[in-house]
């Protein structure tokens, strides 16, 4: 290759400066493969075609004037005129070809990425705007990329094409849209060395939750083959959380994982076939299973974790990431093939919680992954090919099987949209969160049970999981100025159940998780009773086992399936709070929930009053439950052990004596869980009166009190608080149950014990607490909609006392 090329630079000879001269794609590479290569993160090697290279194109062959006149006077709101303006642009820089100078560059270059790879090596020729990854704007997917190209005729058309791209129909609208003029902005080439994800796995990184924005975990999405299916939305992929404080103290810190269905793989096309690549079908048993190992997604994130660093360096300030990956399927090893600032969460106000809430109730049509935490309604538009487009009207809700970069002119006046496939890093995800509007995708069989015409509404607000309902179901909007709340001295904690709320409620301001319900995780997302997966054989019922074979495919041990879910959902609630305390309540089911889950039956005895039997700790040491307890307890230590989560506080409910509170401890021992190490502590419930009666007594086992006002309520009154016909009797404010919660503060403040409250009374009655704060309760926790209201409350208290 000539000493001094003009147009060509090598990745080793690009920095993050370099942007106005290979664009922001190519920019980043250079900067990685310069900077963090040397730390171990692995950057497949390439070269630049600069931006001065496509003005060179324009003026060898006389079209910048023409193209200019193309662009003059366009409205993007005419689709159909944007459409014809667009092809005619592409086809003037198709037809003006490589000049020959710059193409005898090319070629060098290429030729001497061949000495380190091999004869006709197979590259990824990638389109980088000299405008592109801006901190408020990110032009990633408006202009082309094309895999799989090998030699010399197939690279020089890859690039030609690559230039055209500068003006498809969505880069044109974008740059519109974002103000930039047309002939500002110019492209630069990516040459990259393919990895061989198409014989193994391939993704995409984002180092902040891409739908609340919390920035202490690292989602990473994957799939079967080369990752353009993810980026595109033609799959489903699996979804995998590391939390980054405990990651960074060497722990294993993968909080959570979702399988997706990765229906479809892209892999290279065969032989000399004009089709560079092409899809094919995942073998249903693939499909199944998790497409990463955890060790692969721990390197991931090591690498994740030093991209951000560095780019935080540059940049003087925490700079989330958008980063794109793949796994050679020859060599094992994991590269890094993109990465860019992430620009719809990292610009959000902070300062102002804006929580949508559902008015009423409707009948569920689908469900899928949400994007973003906004809800819409209106009409449905069901768009199957790019031709229906023109007929979508602004405000409508689009549903369709996926999006592609070229719907962009017309989503952007969409109300909402709503896919059959896509996680959420597809692009039908990606865009609505930089449009603002909320998007449920990956709902399955949307097009084919949702008709145009049809009045939907479609809910982010309910966790990660999206629901669409029929007709229009009214909401509102609660907005609050976090900059102008005090805490109070009296800690405001949140009651939580669940973890696709997690990450979402902890930014409402409160002091942790005064109650973390189990029970909601064993029922959404396990479903199936613990001691029915230790003794399936007991199991006879055809449909139980069944759904106990699907539920756990994939799992060789059938008890790690019910430690691993249950882990991960109380993790993501110990992650979310972080490094507050979170205080976990063992399960505390009666026979008759218990008896609900699947193969339940079968290990439950029946009882006439289930609220008063068999339940709580008096569960644990029993050999008819023992088993399922220690099942609960290796979740527990896995939470805090291996993922590093030390927050966690283990509560134990409805313990009746102090033999029994003993027994439970042993258990709990016995199961690797010893109170007081790695400073694990152990709380109770103070709900029984012989709880109150005896609290100096069990003040020497357990670390701390919660009041759980329903059930002491119950306990004291005599009042059964299911039973419609003494409704009226039952009321936390009787002056004998408030002598017991004074006496349980005063016990505990005796005993130099925490003492909080969990029950439902301070979230419904102001007056109750008041006197929770008289008495000097040193928590109260609530359910999250009452936590400002209250939080504004006990200020005004604590200042009158």
């Amino acid at each position: 290759m000539k000493e001094n090329p003009k147009y060509i630079r090598w990745f080793n000879e690009v920095r993050i400066e370099d942007v106005p001269i290979v664009g922001g794609k190519n920019a980043s590479l250079g900067e990685m493969y310069r900077e963090l290569a040397p730390k171990g993160v692995k950057i497949p090697n390439g070269f630049a075609i600069s931006a001065d290279a496509y003005w060179h194109v324009l003026n060898s062959c006389g079209i910048k004037d023409k193209l200019e006149e193309l662009m003059r006077g366009l409205d993007k709101s005419n689709v159909i005129d944007l459409s014809e303006r667009g092809k005619l642009a592409r086809e003037l820089i198709l037809s003006a070809g490589i000049p020959e100078d710059l193409w005898e560059e090319i070629k060098l270059a290429y030729d001497k990425l061949s000495e380190q790879y091999g004869p006709r090596p197979d590259v990824a020729v990638r389109s980088s705007a000299t405008a592109e990854d801006l901190p408020t704007a990110s032009f990633a997917g408006q202009q082309e990329t094309y895999l799989n190209i090998s030699g010399y005729s197939t690279l020089k058309e890859a690039c030609s094409k690559c230039f055209a791209s500068l003006f498809t129909d969505r880069a044109i609208s974008y740059r519109i849209d974002n103000n930039f003029d047309h002939f500002q902005v110019a492209l630069s080439i990516g040459v990259q060395k393919m990895v061989r994800a198409d014989l193994a796995t391939s993704g995409v990184i984002f180092t902040l939750d891409t739908e609340t924005g919390f920035r202490d975990v690292i989602l990473i999405t994957a799939c079967y083959g080369l990752g353009e299916n993810i980026v595109q939305g033609t799959v489903n992929p699996d979804e995998y959380y590391v939390f980054k404080p405990t990651f960074r103290k060497g722990h294993k810190a993968i909080i959570r994982k979702n399988l997706g269905q990765k229906q479809i793989k892209m892999v290279y096309g065969p032989g000399e076939s004009k089709a560079l690549t092409r899809n094919v079908e995942v073998p249903v048993v693939d499909r199944g299973r998790f497409s990463v190992s955890d060790d692969d997604i721990l390197t991931l994130s090591d690498y994740a974790m030093k991209i951000e660093e560095h780019y935080s360096e540059k940049s003087g300030k925490l700079t989330p990431m958008d980063i794109e990956w793949a796994k050679d399927g020859t060599s094992g090893e994991l590269f890094i093939v993109q990465a860019r600032p992430e620009t719809v969460q990292s610009q959000r106000d902070t300062g102002v919680l804006e929580k949508y809430i559902l008015d009423g109730k409707g009948i569920v049509i689908a469900k899928g992954k949400s994007v973003g935490e906004k809800i819409a309604s209106g009409k449905a538009r069901v768009v199957l090919n790019i031709d229906d487009l023109h007929s979508v009207m602004p405000g409508e809700i689009i549903v369709a099987n996926t999006t592609t970069p070229d719907w962009e002119p017309v989503m952007k006046a969409a109300g909402g949209i709503i896919t059959n496939r896509g996680g959420r890093t597809c692009h039908a995800a990606i865009v609505s969160r930089e449009l603002g509007i909320p998007a449920v995708v990956g709902a399955e069989n949307v097009t084919q049970n949702i008709e145009t015409g049809q009045y939907v509404t479609l809910s982010c607000a309910q966790g990660a999981e999206g629901i669409v309902y029929d007709g229009v179901i009214d909401f509102h909007i609660e907005k609050v100025d976090l900059g102008l709340l005090k805490r109070p001295s009296t800690k405001i904690m949140m009651n939580l159940a669940n973890p696709d709320l997690a990450f979402s409620l902890s930014m409402i301001p409160n002091d942790g998780v005064g109650l973390a319900r189990m029970e909601f995780i064993i029922t959404s997302y396990i479903k199936i009773h613990p001691m029915a997966l230790i003794h399936p054989e007991k199991v006879t019922n055809t449909s139980a086992q069944n759904q106990i074979y699907y539920l756990t495919y994939g799992y060789k041990n059938k008890e790690e399936f019910f430690v691993e879910k249950l882990a991960e959902g109380v993790a993501t609630i110990a992650a979310a709070f972080y490094p507050k305390p979170v205080i976990v309540r063992m399960s505390d089911f009666k026979t008759n929930e218990y008896a609900s889950l699947i193969g339940g039956e079968y290990f439950e005895p029946k009882e006439e009053n289930p609220m008063i039997g068999f339940r709580g700790a008096s569960r644990y040491y029993d050999e008819r439950y023992r088993e399922g307890f220690a099942l609960e307890c290796q979740a527990m230590k896995r939470v805090r052990d291996d993922m590093g989560l030390t927050n966690l506080v283990i509560m134990i409910p409805f313990c009746r004596r102090i033999e029994e509170a003993r027994k439970v401890l042993d258990q709990m021992a016995i199961n690797g869980l010893q109170r007081g190490e790695n400073g694990l502590e152990v709380y109770v419930m103070c709900e029984i009166p012989n709880n109150v009666i005896l609290i100096d007594e069990f003040s020497e086992l357990f670390d701390g009190f919660s009041i759980g006002s329903n059930d002491l309520t119950q306990l004291t009154l005599g009042v059964d608080r299911d039973s419609e016909l003494l409704a009226h009797d039952f009321d936390e404010r009787d002056p004998g149950v408030m002598k017991m919660i004074s006496m349980t503060i005063e016990g505990a403040k005796r005993n130099e014990r925490h003492c909080g409250i969990c029950g439902q009374a301070p979230s419904d009655y102001p007056e109750f607490a008041e006197f929770l704060v008289k008495e000097g309760i040193d928590s109260i926790s609530l359910n999250p909609d009452s936590i400002m209201k209250t939080t504004v409350n006990v200020l005004k208290m604590e200042e009158k006392i």
